[in-house]
């Protein structure tokens, strides 16, 4: 019979997921018969991929890793079927690899075209579903480059995160740390209320004083106390107008409530940040920057990076939970 060419064994094994030698011995057996060989395969239990392309792969471990100097860092997600799987070792360890590869690739499609011992990544996931018996892909490619990069993986492995600063200071580490903590924690969408289209913001302004209004009518048949109504909820809505008619309607306020009028100075600083806080409730939610920073609720996270001296510039949060 014809000698079996390394070429056949890898066709097999990228149709069935089967291990290399177990793809060669069935060609063997099967005396070179591709299709005689994928039911010798599916008689040992061995055809497991493509009976697997449609199931849902929803499980896994999130990744994340930086090169040597701290400029690049990336989030890869490998994804399997069960909690089980993901939780074992290997496979935190192959999720691992493929971070470490995928660093020096720039899209996913060309991540999953990269060497993996002689195979590429994509090959690699056919074999491993395979050998594991459950579908396994890879869910995101995240890629961040700044002057320093930090990462924060969240423990299980389910959600992690990258920060890229605007320079190297003393302490770069603890700060990129830090603020992907707070990404991971706080699930921040977006870094900046800059980043928001306006008709987003007017939708989902219309939304949520609708949601309040109708909460406070149950709240007002019950006699209890009724939730602020924004006017706005993002900063992208307070122009220099609004804030300078907020100023003058906190002055009234406070003329009518007998305040001399030698103290406003010290009070309005404080209602003002009030009134901004009342009125900014999306960017705190969904603005990294605009969130209360977790390690001290008396600071904004833009607050807690200018004491240091840098800025964020970007950042990138990858979830399984």
């Amino acid at each position: 019979m014809a000698q079996i060419t390394a070429a056949e064994v890898n066709n097999l094994r990228k149709a069935t997921g089967a291990g290399m030698m177990d793809c060669k011995n069935a060609l063997v057996e099967a005396e070179g018969d591709f299709d005689k060989a994928i039911e010798i395969l599916r008689k040992k239990g061995q055809k497991v991929a493509a009976n697997r392309a449609d199931r849902d792969s929803s499980e896994g471990a999130v990744i994340a890793k930086v090169n040597a100097d701290n400029t690049i860092g990336v989030i890869v997600s490998l994804n399997c079927e069960t909690d089980f799987v993901a939780k074992n070792d290997d496979f935190v360890a192959l999720a691992t690899k493929f971070a470490e590869i995928a660093i020096d690739y720039n899209s996913k499609e060309d991540f999953l075209n990269a060497d993996f011992g002689g195979m590429t990544v994509a090959e690699k996931l056919i074999e491993q579903t395979g050998v594991i018996g459950e579908k396994l892909e890879i869910g995101t490619f995240e890629k961040v480059i700044g002057k320093f990069v930090g990462f924060y993986i969240h423990a299980g492995n389910k959600i992690a995160s990258l920060t890229a600063l605007s320079d190297n200071v003393d302490g770069a580490s603890v700060v990129a740390r830090d603020i992907s903590m707070q990404a991971a924690a706080m699930g921040a969408k977006t870094l900046s209320y800059k980043d928001f289209d306006p008709e987003f913001v007017a939708s989902e302004t219309e939304a949520r004083i609708a949601v309040i209004e109708k909460e406070n009518i149950e709240l007002g048949r019950l006699g209890k106390t009724l939730k602020h109504v924004p006017t706005y909820i993002s900063r992208m809505q307070l122009t220099d107008e609004i804030i300078e008619k907020a100023k003058a309607d906190l002055k009234a306020e406070l003329k009518a409530e007998g305040k001399p009028e030698a103290i406003w100075d010290k009070i309005l600083p404080g209602k003002l940040e009030r009134f901004i806080s009342d009125n900014t409730t999306l960017d705190q939610e969904l603005c990294l920057l605009d969130q209360v920073f977790i390690k001290d609720d008396k600071l904004t996270v833009a607050d807690y990076v200018k004491t240091i001296g840098v800025a964020v510039t970007d950042f990138k949060r990858v979830s399984l939970a």
